[in-house]
């Protein structure tokens, strides 16, 4: 820990006493953690941190290898040690740490220890077993699991919902088709479609089964409800497919498994796995395997090594990351750094900007169905991901271009024009923005039977809305700007009655209010306005008597608890960012939570953060970036000293620059 200030700590400082941050330390602080970052590197230019998700990743894949027969295999038993050391210890497994059993996660949990040769008197069996049926048993799980489920004989394929290949084949302008849908649907359900519509089993031997997980006391499927709905409308559709596949000859289905097939074949180029995240590259095996390719065959081959890039191995256990976050995280580092004092030809910023630049799409993806004719461009998360450049890290990547000597580079001129036309035509019709694409709002779309994982829209957001004017801001655009006044208005729509913003891509409600600050103050918007200083008086009133900030992903299922959880660097440094935002560098508040940030810093520079702070899929689905708890610190104590009027310290290249930086002669260059 840091030693500074009086040597009280915020935690104990008794009330009334003015806090106090030492500039020393500060300066130790920064030089620590922009240390690390810089000793990170990699020598092409970028960053990237480990990407972690809960448990269904491991229990997925083992399930995946039970079906191609190979649940015997090493990795198969190193990822269910992983298993056992992240259940609950009251049994079954939590899709976050601290947070409550669920359902879904255990039986798949559950199911993989079984297939892999664990007995069902294993304490961890016998606990999640007594769990899982309090809940309502293996028939109340979401229905991604019943396919796995029925994938493996444990139930029929008519207990699952239809997904019909024949979504493809819908023409793109109406509302029910596959361009309706989030980008990461269309990438999990035309792989699925086929599986659906092949319905492959691998059947298990019933001591490996999970029959004793069924409650028979319950129905195995929900039952329908009464009336005149969309649901309803859905629930008969279902039903339609599954009397078809009955009594007609299966070449009905033809066309539309064709077209599912030839939509797969065309999306795997320029990505790394079909949307270059983990779902998907697990339905893509099941369903090349459905299409007869061989499993030698060098398709087939190529989807395994893409879910082989996402495995990782060290003392921690083997696990798998739910996708790579390579230019998200190059994107923020460079921005941390530059607050940290970096000048904008420091050859650490030079070559993150050359690798950024080299990865600019070029070619039009999914989000051109609905803008058609715009110039290619944009961003994407992983390091090949084509057909799906999104609006966050395009965002993002271009505030942290504007930190270096790059951005009065030709080229680099070049990409922020096209960047911005793209931004600008990317807004949706209620003035917010989403992440991959436009106007996907068709709320009916939520009603149908696979909808459960509540991804099916892609809505505007205030986080993203919020970056967006950011960027906009930086670039000299105001609020009598249509776009930007539509953004705004969008805002103001979403502002909550305390004052704060909900947050789609980050836990939860401080994520949205420091972003939406951020974007205001870009703006030149006055910071004193009512709806500003609500923002503002919201973050300090959820501080924490330590001086941090923290919030629970339990927030998105209770608001109630907005702002509350246990503090961590990654909350605490978005509410400092947010204060200073709001013009806030002086006060007590922000000094406490730098003193928080301060005391709470390891040796080497970084922070320990086990909870999760990253949002895939709200109440489904979280992440925990294991760089966010090092360059949003980072960035908040820069900007500290430099909204306060402290001297940037200086920066001596031998001690802050990695030897194989200064020994490149192109290192200050692009």
């Amino acid at each position: 820990m840091i030693a500074y200030g009086n040597g009280t700590s915020a935690s104990t400082a008794p009330t009334g006493v003015e806090t106090m941050v030492s500039p020393r330390a500060l300066d130790l602080g920064l030089k620590q953690a922009r240390d690390w970052f810089l000793d990170r590197q990699h020598d092409s230019g970028h960053w990237v941190g480990e990407l972690e998700g809960d448990t269904i990743l491991e229990s997925e894949y083992v399930l995946l290898m039970a079906y191609l027969g190979r649940e015997h295999e090493p990795v198969c038993e190193r990822l269910c040690r992983y298993l056992l050391e992240r259940r609950l210890p009251g049994g079954g497994w939590a899709i976050y740490p601290g947070g409550p059993f669920e359902l879904s996660a255990s039986v798949k949990a559950y199911f993989a220890l079984k297939l892999v040769g664990f007995q069902p008197d294993h304490p961890a069996l016998s606990e999640a077993r007594a769990r899982i049926l309090e809940a309502g048993g293996a028939q109340a799980c979401n229905s991604f699991t019943r396919f796995y489920l029925a994938l493996l004989g444990q139930i029929p394929y008519s207990e699952c919902p239809s997904v019909p290949t024949e979504l493809v084949l819908i023409p793109s302008w109406l509302g029910f088709s596959l361009a309706a849908m989030s980008a990461w649907t269309r990438t999990i359900v035309v792989p699925l479609s086929i599986m659906s519509a092949y319905r492959p089993v691998r059947p298990i031997p019933s001591e490996r089964g999970i029959a004793e997980l069924f409650r028979a006391d319950l129905p195995r499927t929900a039952l329908r409800r009464r009336g005149l709905s969309w649901e309803n409308f859905f629930l008969a559709v279902d039903r339609g497919f599954k009397l078809a596949d009955r009594f007609l000859p299966k070449a009905w289905r033809n066309p539309g498994i064709r077209a599912a097939h030839r939509w797969m074949l065309e999306h795997f180029e320029g990505s790394d796995g079909l949307g270059a995240i983990f779902p998907p590259m697990i339905y893509t095996i099941i369903a090349l395997d459905c299409l007869g390719y061989d499993r030698n065959d060098e398709l087939v081959r190529w989807a395994h090594q893409q879910l082989d890039d996402l495995f990782l191995e060290d003392e921690d256990g083997t696990r798998i990351q739910p996708c790579v976050s390579p230019v998200w995280d190059t994107a923020i580092a460079m921005i941390a750094l530059s607050d940290a004092g970096l000048p904008p030809n420091h050859p650490a910023l030079c070559r993150a900007a050359r690798w950024i630049l080299d990865h600019e799409v070029r070619t039009a993806g999914d989000w051109s169905i609905r803008r058609p004719g715009l110039e290619p461009t944009g961003w994407h998360f992983q390091y090949r991901n084509s057909h799906y450049p999104d609006i966050d890290d395009t965002a993002m990547v271009l505030l942290a271009l504007r930190r270096t000597a790059a951005a009065h580079d030709p080229e680099a001129r070049a990409a922020t024009q096209r960047a911005v036309a793209w931004l600008l035509a990317m807004q949706n019709r209620d003035g917010g923005w989403a992440a991959f694409d436009v106007n996907i709002d068709n709320e009916v779309l939520t009603k149908v039977p696979f909808a459960d994982h509540n991804a099916m829209l892609d809505p505007s957001c205030a986080d993203i809305t919020a970056r967006v004017l950011e960027v906009l801001g930086g670039l000299g655009y105001r609020a009598d700007h249509p776009s930007v006044a539509r953004g705004l208005d969008y805002l103001w729509r979403t502002q909550e009655p305390e004052g704060c913003w909900y947050g789609r891509w980050g836990v939860n409600y401080i994520y949205g209010t420091w972003q939406v600050l951020l974007g205001l103050r870009a703006l030149d918007f006055p910071m004193d306005h009512p709806r500003a200083r609500r923002a503002a008086d919201w973050l300090e009133s959820v501080q924490q008597p330590g001086g941090g900030w923290g919030e629970t992903c339990a927030s998105y299922d209770d608001p109630t608890l907005k702002g509350q959880g246990e503090p961590t660097a990654s909350q605490t440094a978005w509410a400092i960012l947010g204060l200073i935002a709001a013009g806030r560098a002086h006060t007590e508040a922000v000094r406490r939570g730098i003193r928080f940030l301060l005391e709470n810093q390891t040796e080497n520079g970084t922070w320990e953060e086990p909870q999760y702070t990253g949002t895939g899929f709200p109440r489904v689905f979280y992440l925990k970036y294991h760089y966010y708890r090092n360059y949003f610190p980072l960035m908040a104590l820069g900007r500290y000293r430099a909204a306060v009027g402290l001297p940037t310290p200086s920066i001596s290249p031998r001690a802050a620059i990695p030897a194989r930086l200064l020994a490149d002669p192109r290192s200050g260059q692009l």
